[in-house]
């Protein structure tokens, strides 16, 4: 069966959504042009970050830039600007996008959305012969995923200049390509990429729209929400070290288990974020057993536990609530406890008068909104370290994403692009 996502979409699309200048049928179609770009056997998209498929995509999205009036302009980083005057040029722009970069055989809405709906209020305006005040700019950021180097947000750390360039060049994919020769594949350098920083004081605010990635709004049954806040990462590498034995020949009074530590320790985890935020969430998804034989006692363990908040000083103390547990099971069990963190980023809260502009948009539009945060990183999080920034999160079918059955419903996104163009025009662009 030949693929179409643009006939998926409008399978159940309501026409009474197609208003205002926002064409849902516009949108279906070119949400289905992205996807053929990388499309895979399963029906997923495959478009990785400095990829040829990830420049193909953002060289289509350059052409409906272009056929909509805006100026193209392209960065170091290989991010992509097209912008539209506004009344008021001097004045500081409004930035809105996402990007086109996929994980391997990922989804079709993950980054494509936030770029083609922040586009799709520009053809708005188009139709109804509306200039802002502020200059608009459709921004299309560069390797957002990192599924190529395992270090992404490239290229909204590129334009803020949140970049190590030691660790940068240092990164190499798995067929021993080396970040710098991956720029030259898709026609960049180095020397452009580390000068790729902007000056910000260009830009007023950022808004990106993205799928939810969870269940949420889905449970309850709204088609789109407000983000409270994104949070920051911070990873902790904890280690535990016994005595590796024979597990037939061991009594188990003298034992000193580093996995069993472990064991508790991840369990007692699931129980401490409560203790300091309702937002806080603390994951162990990785463990490494040494030297993992079926009748080995183990000898040491491995594990990174991640930990995340929308508020600094809340994820701050539940890595102190994680370290104090790690220490006292430690010693319960008679080993040794080494922890480092080895990943720190600042979280961003939404400030509540962009979330409260939100809500009033949502009303004004006779919409239920609805606060959530986010969990995930996005594009909106590093640019949110520099100057105010905005997001909206469209429904995500059964919560799914990063693979191909990831799905947001076309009424759903375009109720979305209906909130960011009434939210741009009447609280962002004054």
């Amino acid at each position: 069966m030949e693929w179409n996502l643009y006939a998926q979409l409008m399978e159940e699309y309501d026409s009474s959504l197609t208003y205002d200048g926002i064409d849902g049928e516009r949108l279906a179609s070119r949400l289905h042009a992205i996807s053929k770009i990388g499309l895979t056997p399963d029906g997923g998209s495959q478009r990785p970050g400095f990829y040829k498929e990830e420049k193909q995509a953002k060289d289509l999205v350059k052409q409906w830039m272009s056929e909509a009036g805006l100026t193209i302009t392209e960065d170091g980083a290989g991010n992509v600007f097209g912008r539209l005057e506004g009344k008021q040029p001097g004045l500081p722009a409004v930035l809105s996008g996402s990007h086109v970069d996929s994980v391997p055989n990922g989804g079709h809405f993950d980054g494509p959305l936030g770029v083609l709906s922040s586009l799709e209020v520009v053809e708005a305006w188009n139709e109804r012969g509306y200039q802002p005040e502020r200059s608009y700019e459709v921004v299309i950021f560069s390797d957002e995923e990192g599924a190529r180097f395992n270090n992404g947000l490239t290229g909204s750390r590129a334009m803020t200049g949140e970049v190590d360039r030691e660790i940068q060049e240092g990164l190499v994919d798995q067929n021993d390509v080396s970040f710098g020769e991956a720029l030259k594949e898709v026609g960049l350098s180095s020397e452009g990429f580390f000068n790729a920083k902007r000056n910000l004081d260009e830009v007023s605010h950022f808004v990106e729209v993205h799928i939810e990635q969870g269940k949420i709004l889905e449970q309850k049954n709204l088609p789109a929400g407000i983000v409270s806040g994104i949070a920051g990462p911070s990873w902790l590498e904890i280690t535990f070290e016994g005595t590796a034995g024979h597990a037939g020949n061991t009594p188990m009074t003298e034992r000193r288990d580093p996995l069993v530590a472990a064991g508790e320790f991840v369990s007692n985890i699931h129980y401490l974020p409560k203790e300091v935020s309702r937002t806080a969430v603390a994951t162990v998804g990785k463990l490494n057993v040494q030297p993992n034989g079926a009748n080995v006692i183990a000898g040491k363990v491995h594990l990174i536990v991640d930990i995340r908040d929308i508020y600094e000083d809340t994820r701050d103390q539940l890595v102190e609530l994680v370290t104090q547990q790690a220490d006292r099971i430690a010693d319960k069990y008679g080993v040794t406890m080494e922890g480092k963190q080895i990943l720190k980023v600042a979280p961003v809260p939404i400030a509540p008068k962009y979330t409260d502009l939100l809500q009033h948009t949502f009303n004004n539009l006779g919409m239920d909104s609805h606060l959530l945060p986010s969990g995930a990183g996005h594009d909106a999080l590093i640019v949110g370290h520099q100057i105010p920034v905005s997001m909206l999160f469209v429904r995500s079918k059964d919560g799914i994403s990063h693979t191909p059955e990831e799905w947001s419903s076309l009424n759903d996104c375009v109720q979305t692009v209906h909130v960011l163009k009434r939210y741009i025009e009447t609280h962002i662009n004054q």
